[in-house]
């Protein structure tokens, strides 16, 4: 059985934002788009709700290039609503601890994210 990865908004995002000129953003989106070509077949890929309602919003075209990529996962159908540890995430960060929560509640090995602030995060995986 494959491992499964929770793929998280901003792997996405960065796989169908245009090639960016900042040399970070470019790096972040290059390893990206090399994962998903070379690595993605070796997992099961899933995405929360969540993922999939922060994806479908914007600027259409983005949205279409998104909606792509979303093509290739299962999806949740239930969420935990809150992380467990209370503080461990901001208020403000709410989809953040839905993502986190989701990739538990559906025993991912992995969480696939760029997002260093809620996810990604040392302080708060300690929590």
């Amino acid at each position: 059985m494959k491992p499964r990865v929770c793929i998280e908004t901003s792997m996405i995002s960065y796989l169908a934002a245009s090639p960016s000129r900042d040399p970070v953003t470019a790096g972040r989106q290059l390893i990206s788009e090399q994962w998903w070509s070379a690595r993605k077949s070796e997992y099961n890929l899933l995405i929360s709700e969540a993922v999939e309602t922060e994806c479908l919003r914007g600027d259409p075209e983005m949205v279409a290039r998104r909606r792509l990529f979303l093509q290739d996962t299962a999806r949740f159908l239930e969420l935990a609503r809150f992380l467990v540890t209370p503080g461990a995430v901001p208020e403000n960060a709410e989809p953040d601890a839905v993502h986190i929560a989701a990739a538990a509640v559906e025993k991912c090995e992995y969480l696939l994210t760029w997002n260093f602030w809620h996810i990604a995060n040392a302080r708060i995986r300690e929590k």
